[in-house]
């Protein structure tokens, strides 16, 4: 668990954020992801930029609203906190598997297009491709958790809920967004995006909850999601025959 500490900032801790700032924040988490999809830069090393802005961006705006208190989100990473990231990446790949051969038996499944656009890369390529989705990763997280934080702000702060009714709401909300972000990339299929990015959102977000670290978050995405791109890789790379 996470040692007796409690999510930031939705009452007053480390530092209280207004309503204003709260709408700060939102906005800087949807500049970052416009950053992201429209910024057309798609050559090395230019095309790290889009990822580092949709990073950069919505943390720029928590610090302008919480000052050095912006590093509340993140704690100690250690061979523990590894651990947890490790459990919880492998839990996702199974209960969003899961969820994807139900569904598939139902429905088509639109293909994800980073993993199509292995397909004849080298190594190095690969290797960018990696650092690339890394940054994009941990700025995924940041796109889910300070909504959530800023829901739970909302209802505890503002609506007089409970912190644990303020939770699952917080939870619905910022799966719905998350889910909701992927619906280009998969040929704005709903389901599979409720489905299956949705079941995979709930584990990643579950992995915050538990730690109130998203660094942990943020390493079991990258662990689901690398897995995914590497299978995807070797697969296309396997000798003829084999």
């Amino acid at each position: 668990m996470a040692e007796g500490r409690d999510f930031p900032f939705y009452n007053g801790q480390p530092v209280e954020i207004s309503g204003r700032g709260w709408l700060i924040v939102l906005l800087g988490v949807a500049l970052g992801f416009a950053a992201l999809v429209a910024v057309p830069l798609n050559s090395f090393p230019l095309n790290f930029t889009p990822p580092i802005l949709f990073v950069a961006i919505p943390l720029g705006a928590l610090a302008m609203v919480a000052g050095p208190h912006w590093t509340a989100l993140f704690q100690r990473y250690g061979i523990k906190q590894f651990g947890q990231s490790l459990g919880f990446g492998v839990l996702t790949i199974v209960v969003s598997g899961a969820a994807g051969y139900l569904l598939g038996l139902l429905m088509p499944m639109a293909a994800n297009p980073a993993v199509t656009s292995l397909e004849g890369v080298g190594p190095a390529e690969l290797a960018l491709f990696l650092a690339r989705t890394f940054i994009q990763l941990i700025g995924e997280e940041l796109t889910t958790v300070l909504p959530l934080l800023a829901v739970l702000w909302l209802c505890v702060s503002r609506f007089g809920l409970s912190k644990g009714t303020g939770l699952i709401i917080a939870v619905v909300v910022s799966t719905l967004w998350f889910s909701a972000l992927h619906l280009p990339t998969y040929d704005w299929n709903i389901l599979q995006c409720l489905g299956i990015i949705g079941t995979a959102r709930v584990v990643l977000t579950l992995s915050y909850l538990v730690t109130r670290n998203l660094w942990v978050s943020a390493g079991a995405h990258i662990i689901n999601d690398w897995t995914l791109f590497l299978g995807a890789y070797a697969i296309g790379h396997a000798p003829i025959g084999t």
